[in-house]
């Protein structure tokens, strides 16, 4: 097994770009960083490249590499080096960003998130993970989002792109879309004036729009969806947090 020692190494300095937008759109790669990240990457049989490991990593001897892949052992300070994290897992693993899917909203069914310049990488990865486990089947990272294949969000989504359908693009058409083929879109607002979550029953076929963590959506389509809704705060907080918001929406309004 090859051994890199040195943060030098090219190898690794290459690796280092994947931590920014620039080096992941140039190389169309991107970093996993832990175990289990790796471990559904390789069940999924996702496009890995290389695997790096330490050599007292424990789970060393369970990791089945695919045909075609690389398995390179590291050190400690390469590790640290590459990781963004404060206690790496000792475990990391080079993917090709998969080609963007050529997905007609026309054709898609089930429910739908769609994301309206939503910034914060924490909440993304939260929210991908949500719709996952919430049963939804595809995510649409509209206009102004962070990128999806940021470290955090990585982290944050665990594992949960390998089973989504995602694609990045504007969201009128598919707003469009979906309205001219009779399915829900949800608008989101902090508006006691919007139809009450728990009103609107639920659904197999919709999309649910969520907005900025600051600003809500956007204003022009909040008047381009179906209906809008909101939460309503029985306590003294001023408002939820996006994800959270999210979370509760995705599972009251998806039919089981």
């Amino acid at each position: 097994m090859k051994i890199i020692t040195s943060v030098n190494n090219s190898q690794v300095k290459a690796w280092s770009k994947l931590n920014t937008k620039k080096g992941r759109l140039k190389q169309g790669k991107y970093l996993l960083d832990g175990w289990h990240l790796v471990k559904e990457a390789i069940r999924t049989h996702e496009p890995i490249e290389t695997i790096m490991v330490q050599p007292d990593f424990k789970h060393l001897q369970e990791i089945e590499v695919p045909e075609g892949a690389d398995l390179i052992q590291i050190t400690d300070n390469v590790v640290k080096h590459l990781s963004d994290t404060k206690h790496p897992q000792g475990v990391m693993a080079v993917i090709k960003i998969p080609e963007q899917q050529e997905i007609a909203p026309e054709d898609v069914t089930g429910a739908w998130l769609f994301m309206d310049n939503v910034q914060d990488p924490g909440n993304i990865g939260t929210m991908v993970r949500t719709a996952d486990a919430a049963g939804f089947s595809g995510i649409v990272f509209g206009d102004g989002t962070a990128d999806v294949y940021n470290p955090k969000i990585v982290r944050s989504m665990q594992g949960s792109q390998f089973h989504l359908k995602m694609v990045t693009a504007p969201l009128e058409p598919w707003i469009k879309a979906f309205k001219a083929q009779n399915k829900p879109v949800f608008g989101t607002e902090l508006n006691p004036d919007a139809r009450p979550y728990d009103q609107v029953g639920k659904h197999a076929d919709f999309a649910l729009i969520m907005g900025n963590e600051g600003n809500g959506m956007n204003k022009d389509l909040l008047k381009q969806t179906s209906l809008n809704l909101y939460i309503p705060i029985i306590g003294k907080a001023e408002s939820l947090n996006v994800a959270v918001a999210a979370g509760v929406l995705m599972f009251q309004l998806k039919a089981n």
